[in-house]
């Protein structure tokens, strides 16, 4: 029997093909019997250009109804896809090409020349593009041609995604996700959350990111109910779909933005369930806020790129604010020391997990790999976390500098290596700042080289050529001297500290 991840949704899939799967925005649906025609027509294109097994399929695409259709066909190829963030600049697309080495690279309509470009300068043997409306070559293809109906045998163990995830060195790693990995997590989740299969999804999240494929969509195909897709968060699209729907799934600024949404009110949620967070941690004051104006208590969770989803609070039981729950079903956790003692309980260290969820390792980097995993399976997190008596695990901050922004992870030293370039910058430290819409907004100090003066805010667009907008600084003060301690380490929590109630009255 195969293992393939396509293949279990398939066996999932209701009887009759002819039901709603999804409702686009414009109230067009489709249906369970589209997916399929529509998925095997995109793995018979794909098929045409040479993808086999084991082969990756990059792409750069806005969402839209066939990029599921998309992720979709490279399952049933036992291919690798390779969502890429659609805010990522030439340069960095450059290099996931190059350290990817996708057979096919699929790129918005509008991109298409400069996606062929770097397509030829990092051997890419086809580009293809898929725009959001229907149209594009992949699609100019597909009605061309005969839908593949068979699924190719995959291996629990085969890598079914990679996804990329910052480095401290600010080259992103890529996480091998196989389709145990993605396959075990869904199951768990639709039945730790109470899917059924009358339930319908307001899905608001990005198809790049875990949290919108890998969690909300994997869950969806594994229920066989409906999904109600947004192309993007929007508050008033938001309020107008909740009395259809039954779950919504976001990142803490999907709340914010909703508490202060005049129309957001009980009678909105009458008819929702369940409100799920994560990607970012949620305030206590934002879960209290929520549950005063609705009812509900918001479901906060806690996962990586790497393992998606470890732990949960409970559907039945207490929703405890300002923690992400005892571990999933199936998924250990620990908190260690550096050394990789094991802590006691209350205590603050590292957060180990180990179980079907945890990725394979880093594309084409073993000795990074070998040092992320204890002997026994370990994965180290790098969060620093307290578990409590009663296995409840909260996160209080983490152990490198990764920052989260609007659900999207920042690592400092990409950022501060482009600032460093600039002539006007001796030295440059980047940090994350309390934000109340996107959690953390990212910030930094510069000191000027030889005397000079330098425009911040010049500083600040001049990055957005080279870094997506959410890598972006919102605010670049200027210093003498960056603080360090008697080993010459910057430091950054006296930084965080001098500038914490920057955004404290509001976005900037």
């Amino acid at each position: 029997m195969s293992d393939n991840l396509f293949q279990t949704f398939l066996d999932r899939f209701p009887a009759d093909k002819s039901k709603t799967f999804l409702v686009e925005r414009d109230g067009t649906e489709r249906s369970f019997a589209w997916l399929i025609d529509q998925t095997g027509r995109y793995a018979a294109v794909l098929a045409s250009h040479g993808v086999i097994k084991g082969d990756r399929v990059a792409a750069q695409v806005d969402k839209s109804s066939d990029v599921l259709a998309l992720y979709l066909a490279c399952l049933q190829l036992g291919a690798i896809h390779l969502p890429l963030n659609t805010a990522y600049t030439g340069d960095e697309i450059a290099y996931f090409l190059g350290d990817a080495a996708p057979r096919v690279f699929v790129c918005r309509p509008a991109n298409i020349d400069i996606a062929q470009e770097l397509g030829g300068k990092n051997n890419v043997g086809t580009v293809l593009s898929l725009g959001s409306a229907g149209d594009g070559s992949l699609n100019d293809q597909a009605q061309n041609v005969t839908p593949l109906i068979d699924v190719v045998d995959a291996n629990k163990d085969d890598v079914a995604a990679i996804l990329y995830t910052s480095g401290t060195t600010g080259r992103s790693k890529g996480a091998m996700l196989t389709h145990n990995n993605l396959g075990s997590n869904a199951k768990t989740l639709h039945s730790a959350w109470g899917f059924k299969p009358g339930d319908t999804l307001l899905h608001a999240l990005p198809l790049f990111h875990t949290h919108g494929l890998f969690v909300a969509i994997n869950i969806m195909l594994m229920n066989g109910g409906k999904v109600i897709l947004l192309p993007k968060f929007d508050a008033d699209d938001v309020i107008e779909r909740l009395p259809q729907s039954t779950v919504l799934m976001g990142v803490p600024t999907f709340y914010t933005r909703l508490l202060a949404h005049p129309q957001f009110t009980k009678d909105v949620t009458a008819n929702m369930r369940l409100f799920v967070s994560g990607s970012a941690p949620l305030l206590a004051e934002t879960h209290d806020a929520f549950f005063e104006r609705t009812g509900h208590k918001i479901l906060e969770r806690y996962g990586m790129t790497e393992t998606c989803m470890n732990t949960s609070n409970p559907l039945d039981g207490e929703r405890r604010p300002g923690a992400v729950g005892p571990t999933l079903p199936g998924t250990e956790a620990r908190v260690c020391d550096k050394d990789g003692k094991v802590l006691g309980a209350g205590e603050i260290g590292v957060l180990e997990v180990r179980g079907p969820n945890v990725f394979k390792g880093y594309w084409q980097m073993p000795e990074k790999t070998a040092s992320e995993f204890r002997s026994d399976g370990f994965f180290i997190t790098g969060d620093l976390a307290t578990i409590g008596e009663d296995g409840y695990i909260t996160i209080v901050g983490r152990d490198k500098d990764l920052i989260i922004s609007g659900g999207f992870n920042v690592y400092p030293k990409e950022v501060e290596e482009i600032i460093a370039d600039y002539d006007e910058v001796d030295e440059v430290a980047i940090f994350g700042l309390p934000h109340p819409d996107f959690g953390e907004a990212v910030a930094g100090v510069i000191v000027p080289a030889n005397g000079s003066t330098p425009d911040t805010d010049a500083i600040i667009k001049r990055t957005q050529d080279k870094l997506a907008k959410f890598k972006v600084p919102k605010r670049i003060w200027i210093l003498d001297e960056l603080p360090r301690n008697t080993m010459g380490k910057i430091q950054k929590a006296q930084l965080r500290k001098a500038y914490e109630d920057t955004f404290a009255t509001g976005p900037k």
